[in-house]
């Protein structure tokens, strides 16, 4: 019996499946639109159409669609039946989508997960009292998660970086 025998595919979860099939196919009709309103505009490039980064939000969640739809396993079964190429495919279209994305953020909007980030370290990091630590007797300190997590980040942006190269 393997790790997914013992996951329910829920209703929700396989909302997941059609929400991303439904984005996918809103992401391209919505750069499309957005491409011909260029044109009319003069001609301008798609980057410097004032709403542009409404492209990179909706990227964004066709993203973190297919994240959650590729690390659930019990999922995939359905995606074989649902997507054309299967989760092979929505793998290899979520790599491409996800360099879009990374290469396609603005400045500001790095510098806001940078941020966030930063916060979330501070919050953790000043516990003046370690008798308040909220993960007392769960075997990590609040140090150690924050540093799991900047580490986690670096990875991230680390293998982002790469991907560009």
């Amino acid at each position: 019996m393997s790790d997914t025998d013992n996951i329910q595919v829920t209703r929700e979860s396989l909302w997941y499946i059609d929400n991303y099939v439904l984005i996918r196919d809103y992401y391209d009709r919505t750069v499309s639109r957005i491409a011909a309103r260029c044109i009319r505009k003069g001609n301008i490039a798609i980057e410097d159409y004032p709403f542009y980064s409404y492209i990179i939000d909706v990227l964004d969640e066709l993203c973190e669609t297919g994240d959650y739809i590729i690390q659930r396993k019990e999922l995939h079964p359905y995606v074989e039946k649902k997507i054309k190429g299967g989760v092979q495919a929505l793998a290899d279209n979520l790599k491409l989508y996800k360099k879009e994305l990374e290469s396609n953020q603005s400045v500001e909007m790095k510098a806001k997960k940078d941020a966030d980030l930063s916060v979330a370290k501070d919050i953790f990091s000043n516990f003046q009292d370690k008798a308040s630590d909220p993960l007392k007797g769960s075997g990590a300190s609040v140090d150690d998660v924050v540093a799991k997590l900047v580490a986690q980040q670096n990875e991230r942006n680390n293998r982002g970086n790469e991907e560009n190269e």
